[in-house]
């Protein structure tokens, strides 16, 4: 594994995070992971060097935190834990407040490293709303109970919008992937200048460019819903996952290093969000961080995204 270290966390961070959105259950992913499973999921990923756990109230009502913080035991404190309040608190520092209160309670720890807003919707589509936002979220940093906080999912408008404050948060939780690379462009330029790395979640966009799925794969309600698995979008998305199946077999390597790989060497990503609610996956997934691509390979990466039709990417 490799670390790094980003400003106001004294800890080593992997350049893979666990995402634990799948250990728990949820709309998105059914209810298909027992607690039990849970645990070894978390078990594995520090046993192969993840340092880093992202997890959000909203990830199955809080049982994601929950079940982290339970799995984690002595190392609780030692790791990075990452949470997230739904933009849909009232826009009050004691709400925010509270909400920042039920996730520690259910982590069963004093403070998080990192605490984001999950999305900004419109909730913070004026200026005075996204001011008062920085204002909260810097006070839940003064507090000490939030290390350091950050955004999820803030484009170039609602990075503009913050004006001054924006210096206000250390990280940018993105969607980024051979697939979806709207995150480039002005706010991807925005980010960089104000130095707020991205953390890159859906690396692998859903499994898609991991591997092979079958029906059951498919059948996830949060993949039926992705544009990417749509009937019109998905043969398309095929093809990019042919070029990082065929990339791996020449490597001997799996396709979700490859994929990986690929999104850890892009501009601003500090680190990639992975999840699984397979403890046998973690181990395949966390080797990718030792992985150099060579520049025909990275360039015929490339290629297949910017001939995918229906990538997004930013202006």
């Amino acid at each position: 594994m490799i670390y790094d270290r980003i400003k106001g966390i004294d800890k080593d961070w992997s350049r893979i995070t666990l995402g634990c959105w799948q250990i728990a259950p949820s709309g998105g992913w059914g209810d298909l992971c027992p607690a039990e499973d849970a645990e070894k999921v978390v078990h594995s990923a520090l046993d192969h060097g993840i340092t880093a756990f992202d997890t959000a109230e909203g990830y199955g009502d809080g049982e994601s935190e929950r079940r982290l913080g339970k799995a984690l035991g002595s190392h609780k404190d030692s790791v990075i834990i990452i949470s997230k309040i739904w933009p849909d608190a009232e826009l009050t520092l004691k709400a925010y407040q509270q909400r920042l209160e039920d996730s520690l309670k259910a982590l069963g720890r004093d403070y998080v490293d990192l605490y984001l807003v999950h999305w900004p919707g419109n909730y913070f589509n004026t200026q005075d709303k996204s001011n008062r936002l920085a204002e909260f979220m810097n006070s839940l940093k003064k507090s000490g109970k939030a290390t350091t906080v950050g955004l999820s999912n803030f484009q170039s408008r609602d990075l503009t919008l913050l004006g001054s404050k924006l210096k206000t948060f250390s990280m940018n939780e993105v969607p980024y992937s051979l697939l979806d690379r709207a995150y480039e462009g002005a706010t991807l330029a925005l980010c960089k200048n104000s130095g707020i790395p991205y953390m890159a979640f859906s690396p692998t966009a859903q499994g898609l460019l991991a591997r092979s799925m079958n029906r059951e794969d498919l059948e996830m309600p949060t993949r039926k819903h992705n544009f990417l698995y749509q009937n019109q979008v998905y043969p398309h998305a095929r093809k990019v996952w042919e070029t990082v199946r065929d990339v791996a077999k020449e490597l001997g390597r799996k396709p979700v290093e490859v994929a990986l790989a690929w999104v850890l060497t892009r501009d601003n990503i500090f680190t990639a969000i992975v999840g699984s609610r397979k403890p046998e996956q973690v181990q395949e997934f966390a080797k990718s961080v030792e992985l150099k691509l060579n520049s025909g390979q990275l360039q015929r990466l490339t290629a297949a995204s910017d001939q995918f039709p229906m990538v997004k990417k930013g202006h």
